[in-house]
């Protein structure tokens, strides 16, 4: 039978990627699946292997129901607690003489049925023949392996390191220097050399290290920094880690540009004109959530591949910048927001009526805070002429009337 390591154990959960930091107190007991303890034994296996891993999936359902709610702890745990239940399938399936589903280093392995698609195997570099042979691919991060290169794999899978640390390296290039590599490919850490002996050092543009031509196969791609430094979208040469890193971490709205470069503002005009859009979406939002039209029309799914501009107006993910620079973006939020635009000012007549009258000069159309002539007060959201409010000495008439002594409800409302 199987002994499970402790789960208070300080030394339970292995260094996920080389060079980063892990905080052991804050994770979970080690289940034994670095080790791969409960793959298939050659020829058979006995039912107590089946028994312990039903035993650990008890043990870690009741662990994840005493940790505090959301804790990194309680993640991590959910976590292990489907490598088990995949485990579990694995020996449940012993006719088959390779398992459809194989867990390894946090990858999640599906066995391939194409036997006419020709791949590279992401670990020996040489071609997958699928008509002969069997392999494998990670479902998380798209690592491609024949069968028998399985148990050989280094690599931890890319998206566990997009759940727990979704950030991106904003220096450019970091490069150390191979001597602090010690003349070792940072990810095997193979020896290599700027003469190509015994193997030829690879630069990454993402992480600034070198890498041999195993883990590096001058694969481009466009580097966030290069791009919110200097606005820079030229694909650069990366090792495959950092292509499947950045792949993953395409759409994911990380960037927060006012805090990271706030200069850029100042040199792009596109960015001011996204930004200028985002607000005034954030603005009809309140329109669409109280109304019945809206809501049935699903507007707010015309946005469902960037949910972020409906929440927030000052965050970005990398293919937002891609976008912005090709004009393709600010096409489509254009669009975009004509259409809403439309309904709320034109055909809803719900919409319309929560519209406002200028209270300084009392005339003109309806306004709406999202028009591009009108001014906002910051304390009520009263909406005026921008030439009234600005040139307006004497404070906004609402609050006034809302702060007067025994005034009672302001009797615009």
């Amino acid at each position: 039978t199987y002994i499970f390591p402790s789960y208070d154990s300080p030394t339970a959960r292995p260094e996920v990627f080389p060079g980063t930091r892990t905080h052991s107190s804050d994770r979970t007991m080690d289940l034994g699946l670095a080790e791969d303890h409960f793959s298939r034994p050659v020829g058979s296996f006995v039912a107590s292997d089946i028994e312990q891993l039903k035993l650990a999936i008890e043990e870690c359902k009741k662990l994840i129901l005493e940790l505090p709610e959301h804790s990194e702890r309680q993640k991590d745990n959910v976590v292990k607690l489907i490598h088990l239940r995949l485990k579990l399938q694995e020996l449940k399936d012993p006719e088959e003489d390779e398992p459809n589903l194989r867990v390894l280093l946090e990858h999640r392995f599906s066995k391939e049925k194409s036997k006419s698609v020709k791949q590279t195997c992401d670990k020996c570099s040489t071609i997958i023949w699928g008509l002969i042979q069997t392999w494998y691919t990670c479902t998380g991060c798209y690592y491609r392996c024949h069968s028998k290169c399985m148990n050989l794999i280094t690599k931890p899978c890319v998206r566990s390191k997009v759940s727990h640390q979704s950030e991106y390296e904003l220096s450019i290039c970091p490069e150390i220097g191979l001597d602090r590599q010690d003349y070792r490919c940072a990810e095997c850490r193979a020896q290599i050399s700027l003469r190509g002996v015994p193997s030829e050092a690879r630069q990454c543009d993402y992480t600034g290290q070198y890498y041999c031509s195993t883990c590096h196969w001058n694969d481009t791609a466009v580097i966030p920094a290069r791009v919110i430094h200097n606005w820079e979208f030229e694909s650069r040469k990366v090792c495959r880690s950092s292509m499947r890193y950045l792949a993953l971490m395409m759409s994911r709205p990380v960037l927060r540009l006012k805090e990271i470069n706030p200069l850029l503002f100042n040199f792009v005009e596109e960015l001011v004109e996204i930004r200028k859009l985002r607000q005034d979406i954030l603005l009809m939002k309140p329109y669409f959530i109280t109304c019945k039209e809206a809501m049935e029309a699903r507007l707010l799914l015309q946005l469902q591949d960037r949910q972020h501009f409906v929440e927030n107006d000052d965050m970005y993910s990398l293919q937002d910048l891609i976008d912005i620079s090709t004009g393709r973006l600010s096409c489509s939020l254009t669009e975009i927001h004509t259409t809403f635009a439309k309904h709320i000012k034109l055909d809803c007549e719900r919409c319309q009526a929560k519209g406002f009258v200028c209270e300084l000069c009392k005339e003109g159309d309806i306004l709406f805070p999202f028009d591009s002539h009108t001014s906002v007060c910051h304390d009520c959201s009263a909406v005026f002429h921008r030439d009234c409010y600005f040139d307006n000495s004497t404070t906004c008439p609402r609050c006034a009337r809302m702060t007067e002594p025994n005034s009672g409800k302001d009797p615009g409302i």
